[in-house]
C-alpha cells in the first residue's frame, strides 16, 4: 500500500491518458498512452511490490471467481460495476475499511469518482457502490 500511496497526486499530462507516470503504468500491460489505465495502475503497483500478477489493463479480468472475496482488507482490489456497460468498468485498491466505507487508492479517476479521470486519488466509496472485491496477495 505504501507504493500506491506514493502515487497519490500523479496527474495526466494533457487529460488524454498520458504523461510519464501514466505511460509507465500502461507499459506494465504492454499498452501505450491513450488507453484507460485504472487496471494498469493496479498491475503496476503489484509489480513494484514484486508480485507477478495481476498483469492486465482490463478491469473485469481482476475479478476471477477464485480471487473474489467478501470481506475486504488492505491491498485487495475493488470493482465498480457500470450499468451502461454491464460489467466492471473501474477498479481501485482498498486502503482501509471504515464502518460502511472503503477508503481506496485509484488510478484514472478524479474527485467525482469518474472511471476515466485524470489522476491517482484517494477515494471514499460506500460499500453499497462496490460490486466485487478480489485478493491478489494470497
Amino acid at each position: 500500500m505504501a507504493i500506491a500511496r506514493s502515487q497519490i497526486g500523479v496527474r495526466e499530462a494533457t487529460g488524454n491518458n498520458d504523461g510519464k507516470k501514466v505511460e509507465a503504468y500502461l507499459n506494465v500491460t504492454n499498452l501505450s498512452k491513450g488507453h484507460p489505465w485504472c487496471a494498469a495502475f493496479i498491475s503496476w503497483v503489484f509489480k513494484q511490490a514484486g508480485l507477478p500478477r495481476p498483469q492486465t489493463a482490463w478491469s473485469p479480468a481482476l475479478f476471477p471467481l477464485a480471487r473474489q472475496i467478501v470481506t475486504p482488507k488492505p491491498a485487495d482490489v475493488l470493482g465498480i460495476y457500470s450499468i451502461k456497460l454491464k460489467r466492471i468498468a473501474h477498479c481501485g485498491l482498498v486502503e482501509r475499511k471504515q464502518n460502511n466505507w472503503i477508503i481506496s487508492i485509484e488510478g484514472n479517476t478524479d474527485p467525482d469518482g469518474s472511471r476515466n479521470g485524470n489522476g491517482v486519488y484517494r477515494k471514499w466509496r460506500h460499500m453499497k457502490t462496490i460490486s466485487k472485491f478480489a485478493d491478489w496477495v494470497r
